[in-house]
């Protein structure tokens, strides 16, 4: 699980690279320190600690399920046994459909992030989470469209 520290805030110079890499997030070092006007062990620097504080995610979540037959996405939202917790999360890491677990406060304890090949190939991976020692309850909604992308630009 990934978590940002929350003690150290991104400055001037982290901002212009964090949007420089948004618009090109295969340019190399080399290519950032040009443009941003920074030395090369600068950029180097601030990278290294970014993969290390969190700050960059897995290159996973850029990958579209649907290009590997999973055209299907739906969340999974799931009451839980709370003493059981930390296995049903166990658990719900050895579904491969499974793509992403975020534990929540409120009305539901889990939103389970879910792909399938099909309705009844989202049926069965229903049907596996429901199954999980601890799993009460479970109310899945399919994901009709995107209707605002993963974004964070607008945040620097």
């Amino acid at each position: 699980m990934s978590t940002v520290s929350s003690t150290r805030t991104a400055d001037r110079t982290d901002r212009e690279l964090l949007r420089r890499l948004i618009r090109t997030p295969g340019a190399t070092i080399v290519a950032l320190a040009e443009s941003a006007g920074l030395a090369r062990n600068t950029v180097r620097a601030r990278l290294s600690r970014y993969d290390e504080d969190g700050t960059l995610r897995s290159f996973q979540r850029r990958i579209a399920p649907a290009a590997l037959g999973y055209p299907l996405s739906a969340y999974v939202l799931t009451r839980v046994t709370q003493r059981k917790l930390d296995q049903v999360g166990e658990a719900l890491s050895e579904i491969p459909e499974v793509i992403e677990v975020l534990g929540l406060s409120g009305i539901t304890d889990l939103m389970i992030q879910v792909v399938a090949r099909d309705a009844d190939d989202l049926y069965r991976v229903a049907g596996r989470i429901l199954g999980v020692d601890g799993v009460k309850r479970t109310s899945t909604g399919l994901v009709m469209r995107e209707m605002v992308p993963y974004r964070i630009q607008q945040l620097l």
